[in-house]
């Protein structure tokens, strides 16, 4: 397969490159991203772009892709709506409509969050944002379309979120994340099991478009 990824930097992004350059069965990463990666590898490529909305000045590089993986996103703490409906979706569908122009057969991969709002219209400002953004991805013409809800995320093999809240997050509860997905297995997956089951899904499908934390472990 040939695979493209947004958000690569990002503490989900980083577990999907990680499981991506360990398959066998990927024979190319591009990787599109703000800031080049200190990463090596035959099968990596990078384009460098600082303003991922134009990301169709590189159409040609975006041709016959297999696998589309969107795990770019902002915390909508002290954004006002616009502000995050811009950052969130208008350029989560900039990028995703481009690729689906390019790779019509392409099967679309896109990290949302436990509590999304499909409605649109709920009390929740970001969870309003996520679901108009899911609906908006699920009705582009491509091969398949998927959104993945994970709620809490342990980070492995060195993963590390580039939020300072997070980071000092995870240095405190850390250590509990394995006792708690042993005891909540439904509401915790990892870095690793989220990047193996967008594989899997790009493969083989799954069963449905709109995939929670269970959903996704059982991937």
């Amino acid at each position: 397969m040939k695979v493209i990824l947004f958000g690569a930097s990002g503490m989900v992004g980083q577990g999907v490159l990680r499981e991506c350059l360990l398959d066998d069965g990927i024979a190319e990463i591009l990787v599109v991203g703000r800031a080049p990666l200190a990463i090596a590898s035959d099968k990596l490529r990078q384009i460098v772009l600082p303003d991922l909305s134009r990301l169709a000045e590189h159409a040609g590089a975006l041709q016959d892709i297999d696998a589309s993986f969107l795990c770019l996103g902002v915390s909508s703490a002290g954004l006002t709506e616009a502000r995050y409906s811009e950052l969130t979706y208008d350029l989560t569908l900039a990028i995703a409509s481009t690729v689906a122009a390019a790779s019509p057969d392409v099967t679309l991969t896109y990290v949302s969050g436990a509590g999304t709002d499909s409605s649109e219209h709920g009390s929740s400002m970001w969870a309003r944002v996520k679901g108009r953004t899911e609906n908006a991805l699920l009705r582009l013409p491509v091969k398949a379309a998927f959104m993945f809800r994970p709620g809490v995320i342990q980070p492995l093999h060195g993963v590390v979120s580039k939020t300072r809240s997070y980071r000092l997050l995870y240095l405190f509860a850390g250590p509990l994340l394995p006792l708690l997905k042993r005891l909540f297995p439904r509401h915790i997956t990892s870095t690793e099991q989220i990047g193996r089951a967008m594989i899997r899904l790009a493969r083989q499908g799954g069963p449905r478009q709109v995939l929670e934390a269970a959903d996704i472990n059982a991937l």
